[in-house]
């Protein structure tokens, strides 16, 4: 298939929808309602994702997103510096890890989502 792709956007839900939508726009996305229960996350000229009003335990236990950085050490300051993590129930950030292909800090959101923030050598 040969089309110019635009964008790719993921899917996730929320355990609680307002508390997830408070979390994402202090994280910095920026919202665009699309219904009662769906907003648009951006962040970027491309990116972004959808978060619904629905939860399924297992499907956001195993609920993984990647987003690429410009640097990794600085993003995880910043992190700290915003207090997700001390604002919100079941936030939880893990340190920097370094790999053969680049390197990593991690955060679970509200719900359980686990957020890769990485940056490739």
């Amino acid at each position: 298939m040969k089309h110019q792709v635009t964008s790719i956007r993921t899917f996730i839900g929320a355990r609680d929808f307002d508390i997830s939508r408070k979390f994402y726009s202090d994280l910095g996305f920026e919202e665009r309602v699309i219904s009662l229960d769906m907003s648009y996350f951006v962040i970027g000229p491309q990116l972004g994702f959808y978060l619904q009003d629905y939860y399924v335990k297992d499907w956001i236990n195993n609920l993984m997103v990647f987003l690429e950085v410009d640097n990794v050490p600085r993003y995880w300051d910043e992190l700290q510096k915003l207090g997700l993590h001390l604002k919100y129930e079941n936030v939880r950030l893990t340190p920097i890890k370094n790999y053969d292909w680049g390197r990593e800090c991690f955060m679970h959101d509200p719900s359980g989502v686990l957020w890769h923030f990485g940056e490739f050598y």
